[in-house]
């Protein structure tokens, strides 16, 4: 099948990142010692959570329910899986873009478990983006693979639904998932336009998932 080309923005960003993935991935990567977002890491004792940096603290189950700070993670209810999910912002003062990760304006929300270690962390972009931005949302599930090796990775691809249509020529409904260093990765890419939505309304987006791998 022929591949049409993305016109303007979109493919001058899918080229770019396309580019620096491969530039900077390693041939194969079998461990992981970073961060997994900022000074955050996955195994952390919750206390070790940083006190600046980071604001608008609310359990993801009860958004009406705020929390002063990390140290209040037990006031959220506990999900199926026995973690209590909290989402946060970056601090303005010290991320004059606001909470942004690759340059994507992002929704951010942390799982801390019974234990009070750091069980997960889940990355999303921001339906609410300007349109400028959330044309180039499903590049960010690009930069993810590539932090922790673009090798290993089992994806599939999803079919189109009825009425949906491509924007700009390309239909993508993408989940990849890989374990690595304890950690099980779930990244999910759509970009496509559903029949209810017009030029200017599309889904675009990126989901990364950064859960504790079950032994």
């Amino acid at each position: 099948m022929r591949r049409l080309k993305l016109p303007g923005v979109l493919a001058a960003c899918l080229l770019a990142w396309q580019a620096v993935t491969l530039a900077s991935s390693p041939a194969r990567t079998e461990e992981f010692s970073g961060n997994d977002l900022r000074d955050i890491r996955l195994g952390m004792a919750a206390a070790e959570l940083p006190e600046s940096g980071y604001v608008d603290f609310y359990c993801a189950a009860d958004p009406k329910r705020t929390l002063a700070g990390w140290q209040n993670w037990r006031d959220c209810p506990t999900d199926a899986d026995g973690t209590r999910a909290i989402r946060f912002g970056y601090d303005p003062s010290t991320s004059r873009d606001g909470t942004m990760v690759a340059g994507h304006p992002a929704i951010l929300t942390l799982l801390i478990d019974d234990t009070a270690h750091v069980a997960g962390l889940q990355i999303e972009t921001d339906p609410k983006a300007r349109l400028y931005l959330r044309k180039k949302a499903f590049l960010l599930g690009l930069q993810a693979k590539s932090r922790y090796g673009s090798d290993g990775w089992a994806c599939t691809e999803g079919q189109p639904g009825a009425g949906d249509q491509p924007v700009g020529g390309i239909y993508l409904k993408e989940r990849c998932t890989k374990t690595i260093s304890g950690r099980s990765l779930v990244v999910e890419r759509n970009l496509f336009r559903r029949s209810d939505q017009d030029s200017k309304n599309f889904v675009d987006e990126s989901r990364i998932s950064i859960l504790r791998a079950k032994n």
